[in-house]
């Protein structure tokens, strides 16, 4: 078997090496400023080397040209390395001292270079790379600052065109490279602008990513579009049906206090993670989370015929949930669960911090049947039990007393049920009839839905399909 050459099997390590020497030299200086001084910090450093690097070679041009005729300015060349070489070190001073530095070293030799080779080097074009340069070295905040270097930087070009013609030039050169400082010149100038205007929209796509990214996080992205659209329109919408659904973890203060605050964190962290990627996958809306407790509403902001259905069968994907991350933390999660149905009112509250939240009397009797449910149970209200008929199997549990509310019905959750030939959750387009009757609870919005899947189910009846039901797990 060949083996592979040394320089092949080192190479991954040498990039490695090089990639952490350059990360290491520009954030040289940078260290104990804020995050968004030192993303300034770090691309002034990259500037400074580029300034440092492009100059020398410069210099060294100029000296294989001819020393002795370019002496002054291969001397002002290197001053000008030296200086930007210095920029990382005077971060240690303040956040804009490198960048008062490498600024006032640039005007000077600007200037000094146009009076050793005249404007018709071009040179004084640079200046006007410096308006836009300030926005990224010193930062948008600093407004006045630059709006002062700019005008700095307008008289010295005016004072440079004006002094320093091609007959006052010190240093007499061939038109020809005359051509050639004019071109460089010019091109350094458009290409700082371009850059700079470049790296400023960049930032702004990337503002913008960001947060919309933080706002779908936080918001229902129909919810999050309205606000977008106008920011400063109060939202506050009345549902007539939905569902709302409480879950939490009998026991779970003690648990953990035996498990720690950094393991708790990483459990619920791992559960809640898990009953969100649920919420997504049955069209449910995760509300919020309160410690152990996890609340979500189907049927709003969306309309949905069937959030009593998503709900349900979301509630008992959550069980099977609980159950997996306790075995995998060799704990109990003891999850109960409560769900809901009826009018609600939701809306986004607060300034600072937005949320979009849900009120009113079905919110609060889903909280108190999660209270009073069994651990690793559904516990459902009258009118949920009412719009799962023919979808689940259903347990009395008699009336409870809900503080606040009285006595109400309750049943446990139980398994889905089936029918021959297609499930009860794609309930056929015949059960159309039954659903449009008074009191019946799908309304008649589940029943426009119903009358899509026409012929999808061969023609079989809404009480033959009841007929033929059979529970399943």
């Amino acid at each position: 078997m060949r083996m592979p050459s040394p320089s092949v099997r080192y190479e991954p390590e040498r990039i490695a090496r090089i990639k952490a020497w350059l990360g290491r030299l520009i954030e040289f200086g940078t260290a104990g400023y804020a995050p968004e001084v030192r993303t300034r910090l770090k691309i002034l450093n990259v500037v400074a080397y580029l300034i440092a690097a492009f100059t020398l070679l410069y210099a060294l041009q100029q000296l294989a040209t001819d020393a002795r005729l370019f002496a002054p300015a291969i001397a002002l060349n290197l001053a000008v390395v030296v200086v930007a070489l210095l920029v990382p070190l005077a971060h240690r001073i303040n956040d804009i001292a490198g960048a008062l530095l490498i600024t006032i070293a640039e005007f000077v030799a600007l200037f000094l270079f146009t009076a050793l080779f005249g404007t018709a080097s071009g040179i004084h074009l640079q200046y006007f790379a410096g308006p836009a340069a300030f926005f990224v070295i010193f930062g948008p905040r600093r407004l006045i600052l630059i709006l002062v270097l700019t005008a700095i930087a307008c008289v010295l070009h005016l004072a440079a065109a004006t002094m320093f013609t091609s007959a006052t030039a010190q240093i007499p050169v061939d038109p020809q490279v005359l051509h050639s400082l004019y071109v460089t010149a010019a091109l350094t100038t458009f290409t700082m602008i371009g850059a700079v205007v470049y790296y400023a929209f960049r930032l702004a796509e990337q503002a913008r990513a960001e947060t919309e990214t933080l706002l779908r996080n936080i918001l229902p992205e129909s919810i999050a579009d309205r606000l977008k659209a106008a920011p400063d329109v109060a939202i506050a919408d009345a549902c007539d049906d939905a569902s709302v659904l409480f879950a939490d973890l009998k026991g779970f203060v003690t648990l953990a206090k035996s498990l720690g605050p950094q393991r708790t964190v990483a459990l619920l962290n791992q559960l809640t993670h898990r009953f969100d990627r649920l919420a997504a996958e049955h069209g449910v809306e995760k509300v919020k989370t309160i410690g152990d407790a996890y609340m979500a509403v189907a049927g709003v902001p969306q309309p949905a015929a069937d959030h009593a259905v998503r709900m349900a069968r979301m509630s008992r994907a959550m069980l099977r949930e609980a159950n997996e991350v306790g075995r995998a933390w060799n704990v109990v999660l003891a999850l109960r669960v409560g769900i809901a149905s009826g009018p609600v009112m939701a809306g986004v509250i607060g300034a600072a911090r937005l949320s979009y939240d849900v009120w009113g009397d079905t919110v609060n009797l889903a909280a108190r049947l999660e209270n009073q449910s069994d651990v690793g149970r559904v516990l459902i209200s009258r009118e949920t039990r009412a719009r799962l008929v023919g979808f689940f199997e259903v347990e009395a549990q008699g009336a409870l007393d809900i503080r606040g509310l009285g006595a109400e019905e309750t049943w446990y959750l139980g398994v889905p049920l089936a029918v021959q030939g297609r499930a009860a959750m794609h309930e056929p387009a015949d059960a159309t009839a039954v659903a449009e009757q008074a009191g019946h609870p799908l309304n008649r919005l589940a029943a426009q839905q119903l009358r899509d899947l026409a012929g999808e189910a061969g023609g079989l009846g809404y009480e033959k399909l009841l007929q033929n039901r059979k529970p399943i797990d």
